[in-house]
């Protein structure tokens, strides 16, 4: 081809299995005047007999080979846009998909409008469950023009180059490349691209198919997924440093607190989920790279948080990794502290004493938690599990703590139960919580998972368990936090009739919050008979007539 409209590079390494389907959605696209780079890292698998052939089947196929391994997405994407032809560029990972009408779309708004690049909505699929989510709905809800990033700062926390649709001219104007021999290389980027831009078009059409693999093997895990790892921390910051210095050079030096506030709710929070995992030796190494960054930050990012996750910073600067541990757990929902502590003036704070500092008092103020005032319903309170017992069978014996910070439950026993829902009927198990001291209790629950009521066809997937209480009438449910670690407990479930038999598994979570988590697992005739012929039977059309009959019987 000599004139194609869009250029899409695809950037693959050790990728063979995966990048036929990238390149298949490509050529399904409804626009076909394309050019489509692949272009190779230097692979050592079957990358490039795969490459090769697919280029061969296809006349608007080249494929580009790097001589040496970059070890980054950079490097490869820019050797493409060297020999790109087209005058509007795209980039898709070997491991993604364009959805069929990705380059129609963006590239008719670019030609509705002069701009200098277009983007539209990525839709998320979890390759674990199949799970479909959109990236940023709130931000790509609607299609519109926007003069430059300070008619909307929110869009920086969209920072994927691959969503996207590039004026050639646009990156040759400003000599815009990814930055080579880093990581995070989209965030820098798509900030240039940001800040550079005098006009880009929002569509909210979905333009990029991104597969998670949350559980991928530490091998094969993206960037984003080895967090486990103290370089990648240093690589983040160090991208972010980059941002700073380019909004202050570029004159987006007002673009600074919308900036910070995206890399604490985001590029942080990444982060504060793993951190009652890691031993004292790694968060001492991340408070040592994080904690210089985050003095620099706006005070302004802080005050826009929410105030468990300004908790979770400031005991990570004050240097208190225990307290840091368990003010991460349960981020995202409402679990209270262990114990607060008020001041001569009654302002309650987070922890067993009152601040030092003139800005501990200010972060971990918990007034605004309004924890002995709102609603009982959705009241702060923490459930641990502090002891854990099997047996027999597919029993075990746990023991509760509930603490109570606000003081919401009355003094003396209260009545609480255990609730899991492994199909569409809950099992509901009571249990007493007795007083320790004030706002704490304590109880035991015998919980036999036999006793749970599954469907017919079996159930295959996960439960947590929560704990109920109720007070004048009203309910609470809260998550129940398990010990981070302990060895997973496995037993087998038959049913009565020798149907419905499952594995279930009793395991910590392993991740943030760190719940207890119960696994079932179809085997026997349940995974071999029963849930084949429900799932035949189980469809819209049968249920539909299922109905009109059971109605015409009436």
């Amino acid at each position: 081809m000599t004139n194609p409209d869009v250029t899409v590079t695809v950037i693959v390494y050790n990728d063979a299995a995966r990048l036929p389907r990238a390149v298949a959605s490509l050529r399904a696209q409804t626009h076909e005047n394309i050019e489509i780079v692949i272009s190779d890292d230097h692979s050592t698998d079957e990358t490039p007999e795969v490459a090769r052939r697919l280029a061969a089947e296809d006349g608007r196929v080249r494929y580009l080979r790097l001589p040496e391994n970059s070890g980054g997405c950079s490097a490869p994407r820019n050797r493409a846009i060297d020999i790109a032809r087209a005058p509007y560029l795209m980039f898709l990972d070997s491991d993604d998909e364009l959805p069929p009408r990705a380059v129609e779309l963006l590239l008719a708004a670019h030609r509705e409008r002069e701009v200098d690049f277009t983007m539209g909505a990525v839709r998320r699929v979890r390759v674990d469950n199949g799970r479909r989510t959109t990236w940023m709905p709130h931000l790509v809800r609607e299609r519109r023009t926007l003069e430059g990033i300070a008619a909307d700062p929110r869009l920086l926390f969209e920072h994927l180059s691959t969503s996207k649709m590039y004026a050639r001219a646009f990156l040759d104007r400003h000599h815009l490349r990814f930055p080579e021999g880093i990581h995070y290389e989209d965030q820098l980027f798509s900030a240039q691209a940001y800040g550079l831009a005098r006009a880009f078009t929002i569509i909210p059409d979905p333009v990029y198919t991104w597969y998670i693999e949350p559980y991928a093997a530490e091998s094969s895990a993206s960037i984003s997924n080895q967090r486990h790892k103290i370089s990648n921390v240093a690589d983040r910051v160090h991208v972010q440093r980059l941002i700073d210095g380019f909004l202050v050079e570029s004159g987006l030096a007002d673009l600074r607190e919308d900036k910070d506030f995206k890399f604490l709710k985001h590029d942080f929070r990444m982060y504060a989920g793993d951190l009652p995992y890691r031993d004292d030796e790694w968060l001492a190494a991340f408070a040592e790279i994080m904690n210089p960054y985050l003095d620099t930050l706006a005070d302004g990012a802080y005050a826009r948080l929410p105030r468990p996750e300004r908790v979770v910073l400031e005991l990570l600067r004050e240097g208190d990794l225990d307290g840091l541990r368990l003010a991460a757990r349960g981020l995202g929902h409402p679990v209270a502290p262990r114990e607060i502590t008020a001041d001569d003036d009654g302002t309650p704070s987070w922890g067993g004493s009152v601040p030092a500092t003139e800005r501990g008092r200010r972060e971990l103020d918990l007034t605004d938690l309004e924890l002995e005032t709102r609603p009982f319903s959705t009241a702060y309170f923490r459930h641990e599990i502090t002891d854990l017992r099997p047996g027999p069978g597919a029993a075990l014996t746990l023991t509760v703590r509930t603490y109570d910070p606000g003081l919401r439950l009355p003094v003396g026993p209260q009545r609480a139960g255990l609730l899991l829902s492994p199909g569409r009927r809950r099992l509901t198990v009571p249990f007493r919580l007795d007083p320790v001291r004030p706002g704490v209790f304590e109880g035991r629950v015998h919980l036999d998972l036999t006793k749970a009521r599954l469907p017919v066809q079996g159930f295959d997937g996960v439960r947590h368990p929560q704990v109920r209480l109720q007070q004048q009438g009203l309910a609470h449910s809260g998550l129940l936090l398990a010990p981070l670690f302990f060895p997973a407990l496995t037993a087998r479930v038959d049913h009565p009739s020798g149907a419905a038999s499952h594995r279930v598994t009793v395991e910590p979570e392993g991740r943030n919050p760190g719940r207890l988590q119960i696994r079932w697992q179809p085997v026997g005739i349940t995974a071999r008979v029963l849930r084949p012929v429900v799932r035949k039977v189980d469809r819209p059309r049968v249920r539909n007539a299922f109905r009109l009959v059971t109605s015409a019987l009436k």
